[in-house]
């Protein structure tokens, strides 16, 4: 298996070996079966101990999030984001295809994915069946709702087409 890494770290010095500098992309040939995970190298100088973690997409697991955008989520994938998400607010859309004021509000809340890059954007469609038990186990009642939590907690709830108070929802759980 080839991995194509860009490593940037500072220069390693020491009596036995010259100065080694990376700073380029280099491909690296890794045979899983032999490295322990995590993978990282160890130099010793002559005062301190330099421990270089490599980290890829391949040691990446379960579902990701992009800063400024929106992500749709299921009930495999919500709560790992949730708990991903740390002590960073996260506001999660449900929705349907069918509702009016949900087409009306999913710009808008794009946008404010874009404006808040510290706040974690999802969107769940409460209609199709492998979402179901999830908006069943967050409590919705009405689409569109939105959830605000923190340290995966629901700390805050806005129901129907209500942008301002969503944003207000969302600052006074982002200062707070």
């Amino acid at each position: 298996m080839a991995l194509n890494l860009s490593l940037s770290a500072p220069p390693i010095r020491s009596p036995q070996q010259p100065l080694l500098h990376y700073s380029a992309k280099h491909t690296i040939v890794v045979s899983s079966d032999r490295l322990p995970y995590p993978k990282s190298t160890v130099s010793k100088s002559s005062s301190r101990r330099v421990v270089t973690r490599v980290r890829s997409s391949l040691d990446t697991v379960g579902p990701t999030v992009k800063v400024g955008q929106v992500t749709e989520v299921d009930k495999d994938t919500f709560w790992p984001l949730v708990k991903a998400a740390d002590d960073k607010t996260v506001v999660l859309d449900m929705y349907t295809q069918w509702c009016g004021p949900c087409k009306v509000m999913a710009p808008k809340f794009q946008e404010l994915s874009k404006k808040y890059l510290d706040v974690v954007f999802l969107k769940l469609d409460c209609n199709q069946e492998n979402k179901q038990p999830l908006a069943k186990e967050l409590g919705i009642k009405v689409v569109p709702t939105f959830k605000i939590l923190k340290d995966s907690k629901v700390v805050k709830e806005v129901t129907g087409a209500k942008f301002d108070d969503l944003v207000l929802a969302i600052e006074a759980v982002r200062t707070s």
